[in-house]
């Protein structure tokens, strides 16, 4: 094992440590049946960290009474029975060590110490997940035992299939997807809100009519509403409706949004651009079930259950005093974060024969045939608009296609341009850091600016300037509408 630390190996690390902190601070709340999901997708994310064929964690303890199983994640068509490149194991009281082996196809020699030190601590959070769930199972069944005769409700696992109509279109297997799905599961025979994060394209909708139709309130209304698409002088009267003579216009009174979902769910989508004082009648609302139509003094009940979804950070547009701290913990009682289409692309074959099958008789077309050579190339692209964009890419290359073999268009994939004149690791995250300023014209608050696009805290975007010397220029800067180079 070499002990230089090239700056690949530092990312590598430093991305295993990402990992590492979001199953940590996620392993609370982890239940027994998605312990074993969540650990063998984090072992297909250390594969295509690392290039690896396979990864495996387990127990190495042979006086164990109830050994754990092995969690192992290979990848489709690696070679059976090969010796791992690379293994660290940490110790657990009262359930012996564990050991945490990777298997690399890529040739390489061996790994730093930063990157064993990494996958240790990695391999030490997952340890521990793995023993509470084993826990928690132990503790269901003395509970079974000893309780009275009345007979619980079976747990639902991991793998428990959904039926077509509750998640209609939602098309997958991948284990990210699957996470998802079963947090939907979990929560929606509640009456909890519920905050779905992800990406544009990524599905929001569906999942919000998933998390309806598996609740009670499957036999009542589902209401959407876009928060975004309204403006701002409208969205109330369209939440709450209106009553005859309350504005210019108003020839006639008008139910809102929540008069039309009362006893079913009301889906928010794009929550982070409701106005502020919108925002206040909206918090009275989750609160008290209680809110006037526009121009009415008289006070009505509503039964509604909020699904609410952004695509925005709203922990640091609360930070910033624009979104309310009491409506974001009031919506965020149970966050489901949907997986964008690169961290699923197995789904890819079944998504793209899905939107074929979809299209084909509108367009008058009919395929029969899809070349790998077409999945290859799709996974090549970033999908910066996930499964949205890639309707429209196979619908395009339907159109395209004058056989029965679909074929691509000649569109280059949309891949984000390597950094000109990468230098060392500091110089390659200096410039990363000025480009991003530059296409944000030098915004570091609002809506658009370059520490969202970061990923950073505006006062951590404003150290990283100051340690890499990085000021403003003077006078008007002029609009850049070119992409952000990675």
């Amino acid at each position: 094992m070499t002990t230089s630390d090239p700056p690949f190996s530092f990312d590598v690390g430093s991305r295993i440590d990402r990992l590492t902190g979001h199953l940590a601070s996620s392993a609370v709340n982890l239940g027994p049946d998605l312990a074993d999901a969540v650990i063998t997708d984090i072992l297909r994310q250390l594969c295509d960290l690392m290039g690896a064929d396979f990864a495996a964690l387990e127990n190495t303890a042979d006086d164990v009474a109830v050994p754990a199983p092995r969690r192992m994640w290979m990848r489709p068509g690696a070679a059976l029975g090969q010796e791992p490149a690379l293994s660290v194991r940490v110790a657990a009281a009262g359930s012996g060590p564990f050991a945490l082996s990777i298997g690399t196809s890529s040739g390489r020699d061996g790994w730093p110490n930063s990157v064993a030190e990494a996958l240790r601590g990695l391999a030490h959070v997952m340890v521990l997940a793995v023993l509470r769930a084993q826990q928690a199972l132990e503790l269901e069944r003395i509970k079974f035992t000893l309780s009275t005769p009345v007979i619980s409700p079976p747990v639902r696992t991991f793998d428990q299939s959904w039926d077509s109509e509750d998640f209609a279109n939602i098309i997958g297997d991948s284990p990210a997807l699957r996470f998802a799905i079963a947090r939907v599961q979990e929560v929606a025979p509640t009456d909890a809100s519920v905050m779905l994060l992800g990406e544009t394209g990524t599905g929001k909708e569906l999942f919000a009519r998933a998390v309806h139709n598996r609740s009670t309130r499957r036999g009542r209304p589902f209401v959407s509403v876009n928060c975004a698409a309204l403006p701002s002088t409208l969205i109330e009267t369209e939440l709450f409706g209106h009553v005859r003579g309350a504005f210019t216009g108003a020839v006639s009174m008008r139910q809102g949004r929540f008069e039309l979902a009362d006893g079913g769910t009301l889906f928010l989508d794009e929550i982070g651009d409701l106005p502020a004082d919108v925002q206040a009648k909206l918090l009275r609302v989750l609160q008290e079930g209680q809110f006037e139509r526009v121009g009415a003094s008289q006070t009505r009940q509503v039964d509604v259950r909020i699904v609410a979804a952004t695509h925005h950070n709203l922990e640091a547009a609360m930070k910033e005093g624009r979104f309310r701290a009491d409506l974001y913990y009031r919506l965020n009682v149970f966050p489901i974060t949907l997986p964008p289409l690169r961290d699923r692309l197995e789904d890819l074959p079944r998504l793209v024969w899905y939107f074929v099958n979809r299209r084909q008789r509108a367009l008058n077309r009919k395929f029969s045939s899809i070349p790998d050579t077409v999945f290859a190339a799709l996974r090549e692209r970033s999908w910066p608009g996930n499964v949205r964009e890639l309707a429209n890419v196979i619908e395009r290359a339907m159109i395209h296609s004058t056989g029965n073999t679909l074929v691509l268009d000649d569109v280059p994939p949309q891949r984000v341009a390597p950094l000109r004149d990468a230098g060392t690791l500091e110089e390659i995250e200096r410039q990363y850091v000025e480009e991003a300023l530059r296409r944000c014209r030098w915004r570091i608050n609002g809506r658009g600016n370059a520490a969202e696009v970061l990923g950073l805290h505006p006062n951590t975007l404003r150290n990283r300037m100051k340690k890499f010397g990085i000021q403003r220029p003077k006078g008007p800067v002029p609009f850049d509408p070119g992409r952000l180079s990675a």
